[in-house]
């Protein structure tokens, strides 16, 4: 199966910029969209064949998650981590697809100065516990915008963003604790040494065209479907958002 992962920074004005003609060419079987910034029935999406399942902010214009597949899973799950302080923005999906847990998250920034740093560390530790009950029960395959470098081969300029929101000890140390906790960052299993791989550029600067990039945007599976992972790329030829798509191929 291929999945897709994109954070499409509102999919309305992405849509504007090829979304539809670029799904047609990638053909995945699931795309898990992050910061769609709309609610479901504000746009058309010509997307035959695909089931569409949104979660959106009760903020208008903000934040949000959907899934696109072709497939019809056992169930679809929105806020799974059942925590009223994480069920207002649409930041998670996670969908039943039989042989695994698909979750598709939109990771709370800490904001400039770690402003929202205590509420982020409150989501991760949250969000692995929800991730741990749903290994216990099948694989899990998590994907999306997870907001963090985790380490220094991840971003363009480490040294002066060394303690700045989305590449901070904190949170470098939660993706951490994470992957120790049964978990595998699928492009670093496969691309271990891979340098200038970024996800996201900001717009200022010519950033993208310097490829100063960041890679926040991930597919992380459990340790037991490494054996499994046929391809885990970053499509940074994709345009449409300042993030690009990341994919990931499995036998699954």
């Amino acid at each position: 199966m291929k999945f897709i992962s994109w954070n499409v920074n509102g999919l309305r004005a992405c849509m504007q910029k090829g979304f539809i003609d670029i799904v047609k060419e990638l053909d995945p079987d699931f795309i898990c969209l992050q910061e769609t910034k709309m609610q479901e029935g504000q746009a058309e999406i010509p997307l035959e064949g695909y089931n569409k399942y949104f979660n959106s902010a009760e903020k208008k214009g903000y934040s949000g998650t959907a899934v696109f597949t072709k497939h019809t899973p056992l169930n679809v799950i929105y806020n799974g981590m059942n925590i009223d302080a994480h069920s207002h923005e649409g930041r998670m999906i996670t969908l039943d697809i039989g042989s695994c847990y698909l979750v598709n998250v939109y990771t709370p920034n800490a904001k400039d100065g770690l402003l929202r740093i205590d509420y982020r560390m409150e989501w991760e530790t949250d969000l692995r516990k929800y991730l741990m009950r749903l290994d216990s029960e099948k694989p899990v395959i998590y994907c999306g915008d997870l907001n963090v470098a985790h380490n220094e081969i991840d971003l363009k300029n480490p040294k002066s963003n060394r303690g700045n929101a989305g590449f901070s000890d904190q949170e470098r140390g939660k993706i951490s604790e994470l992957l120790n906790s049964g978990f595998t960052d699928t492009f670093r299993y496969l691309h271990p040494n891979d340098e200038g791989r970024y996800s996201w550029w900001s717009y200022r600067f010519n950033a993208r065209k310097n490829n100063a990039g960041w890679r926040i945007d991930y597919f992380i599976v459990s340790d037991r479907l490494k054996d499994k992972i046929k391809n885990a790329d970053i499509l940074s030829d994709i345009y449409g958002s300042d993030h690009c798509p990341v994919i990931l191929e499995a036998d699954i």
